[in-house]
């Protein structure tokens, strides 16, 4: 290290859009960050269990060596997320390669990831997520990949256009279209409920 220089002012640095000078986090605060993320990502994304462990460590191998590149950190999130996005996608077109059925769609990620104490909760949870599966199997992929970033990770409009690399108008309309697709499969499971009661 060059003497008086600290740490902090070795992380590499990216301007804001007002011109500002902004320090790129380090990767440690990144991973602490971002890791519950890009895990439920992987998962939402489709990638089996039992790899999952193995494709979050793959996205944070390239975001390490991405993150001195990083553009704006403002949008460290979305840009995170697309990462996370691009590795998931390399994985399963290999996935296909190597599978004689080419199929490589897994279970949809849990509600949460602390399972209740007692049996009965248990069941209902499983409950829950089977139902949750089946709605989500309504809705085409693109508009499902919206949907889940919207309504369960909490991400803004905004960054899922820039994390998917659509437009925004795009961004809406899929997820309207979504809403509608989800809303009349539950509908639909509500009535078929009702009438076998």
């Amino acid at each position: 290290m060059v003497e008086g220089h600290s740490a902090a002012s070795e992380l590499p640095t990216t301007e804001d859009s007002n011109g500002q000078t902004q320090e790129v986090p380090p990767f440690a605060v990144v991973y602490e960050r971002y890791f519950d993320l890009v895990w439920t990502a992987v998962r939402h994304l489709g990638v089996p269990e039992q790899v999952v462990e193995d494709v979050v460590q793959e996205v944070f191998v390239v975001i390490n060596a991405r993150l001195p590149t990083l553009q704006r950190v403002e949008s460290l999130r979305s840009w995170v997320y697309s990462v996370t996005r691009r590795v998931v996608s390399t994985h399963r077109r290999a996935q296909r390669v190597r599978s004689v059925s080419g199929a490589q769609y897994a279970e949809v990620a849990r509600l949460t990831e602390r399972l209740p104490p007692t049996p009965l909760q248990l069941w209902e949870l499983a409950d829950r997520q089977r139902l949750l599966v089946r709605l989500l199997a309504e809705l085409d992929e693109s508009k499902r990949e919206v949907f889940l970033l919207m309504e369960l990770e909490g991400f803004t409009a905004p960054e899922i256009a820039e994390a998917l690399e659509i437009p925004l108008n795009t961004v809406y309309s899929r997820l309207r279209s979504a809403r509608q697709v989800f809303e009349q499969a539950l509908a639909r499971y509500a009535a078929q409920q009702k009438g076998s009661v």
